[in-house]
């Protein structure tokens, strides 16, 4: 079986290649620019998850203005592949915003437990009752792993 190029480094099939040799700005700018096409916002995205930094992850909090849910996804569950705590503020922000598409808001429960800082438990704890069932068992499963993780039961092999 040939090696799959759409394979990212974070060991998913991504729906759009990672633009290549941008800076930040630019890739924000493509990321935030609603007339751009949606496919064009992705490969912009996958870049900067892939730069990684404070930066980017700034450059894709940005776009969580976006009127597309499906992009404001895509956004979290890249955030939490990213496993860097400068999102957590900006996932929060999300889950918190009961306005907000529940597809937006159950992935950026599910991002808050793989990045796996504590100072998410509270806001998780909250909306474990949330109305939106999804949101609700997100927000369970997201805080289970952020209690597994800081166990003593540091052995992921089970």
């Amino acid at each position: 079986m040939a090696e799959r190029p759409d394979v990212s480094e974070f060991g998913s099939v991504d729906p759009a290649p990672p633009s290549d040799g941008l800076a930040v700005g630019k890739l924000r700018a493509s990321l935030c620019d609603e007339e751009e096409r949606m496919f064009q916002r992705m490969r912009a995205l996958f870049a900067l998850r892939n730069k990684g930094g404070k930066e980017a992850v700034e450059a894709l909090a940005a776009a969580f203005d976006s009127s597309s849910a499906l992009l404001k996804h895509e956004i979290a569950y890249v955030l939490g592949q990213m496993q860097d705590d400068h999102a957590v503020p900006h996932l929060i922000e999300r889950l918190e915003d009961i306005e907000e598409d529940v597809m937006v808001r159950h992935e950026a429960a599910e991002a808050l437990g793989a990045i796996g800082n504590r100072v998410a438990m509270s806001t998780l704890e909250k909306f474990v009752e949330d109305d939106e069932i999804v949101v609700a068992e997100s927000c369970e499963v997201a805080i289970d792993l952020l209690n597994w993780v800081s166990s003593d039961r540091l052995d992921y092999s089970d």
